[in-house]
């Protein structure tokens, strides 16, 4: 069974910690203890029963308490497992730095590293020809090598 903590918002890793461990001192049936990303304020537990779930959050700090209705895995899926992104930037792509240091610069692709899910580009606008490894999220494409336009 699957239970929601509400937790203190920014609190969750310390609250994840502490429940771990007190369900290990006291070896009660406690599966599994996380915090997907994007959710703040909550905490997932999985339990066998609902006993105990409360004995591994009562009284501890930043717990507000569980919320009564369990969830199913179904529910909660999307959240947990990595969702397969396909890669839509090919080599020669014009491109555009969305985040800092290079923010709206322009560059061009050289090389796409799918595993670390990383991009090597050239900036377009120095002087010198500067190669720069970046994360696939902090580009954007603007202009494909065939000249067709896309804004992702």
């Amino acid at each position: 069974m699957i239970f929601i903590v509400k937790v203190t918002t920014n609190k969750e890793e310390r609250v994840l910690d502490m429940i771990a461990e007190r369900a290990q001192k006291k070896n009660l049936n406690v599966f599994a203890v996380l915090r997907p990303h994007g959710l703040r304020g909550y905490v997932l537990l999985e339990a066998e029963d609902r006993e105990s779930a409360e004995e591994s959050a009562f009284d501890l700090p930043y717990v507000k308490g569980i919320i009564g209705k369990t969830i199913n895995y179904d529910e909660i899926k999307n959240m947990i497992e990595p969702s397969a992104t396909t890669i839509s930037i090919k080599e020669g792509d014009i491109v555009e730095m969305i985040a800092e240091p290079f923010k709206k610069e322009k560059a061009k692709v050289l090389r796409i590293d799918k595993q670390k899910e990383e991009v090597v580009v050239v900036l377009l606008g120095a002087v010198v020809p500067l190669s720069v490894t970046v994360k696939l999220d902090n580009v954007k494409v603007i202009r494909r090598e065939e000249g067709e336009e896309n804004a992702n």
